[in-house]
């Protein structure tokens, strides 16, 4: 099944809940890669992608899924 892939006009209008956790590993490395040239609004979103991300990890680690 093909993903439906959004692009970052739509995104930035979207809380970074609302991303999948592939959207959020694209543009954090796509943003990484431009560091030194984006400007602090494209930072600011860096941040909060990699909260997002740091998050979702903190989340999974607190709450194992249990085989039933």
């Amino acid at each position: 099944m093909e993903q439906i892939k959004r692009d970052f006009t739509e995104l930035s209008m979207m809380s970074k809940t609302e991303w999948s956790e592939h959207e959020l590993v694209y543009f954090q490395h796509a943003l990484s890669q431009l560091l030194p040239y984006i400007n602090p609004e494209g930072l600011t979103i860096l941040h909060e992608i990699n909260k997002e991300m740091y998050q979702r990890k903190e989340n999974l680690n607190n709450h194992p899924i249990i085989p039933v």
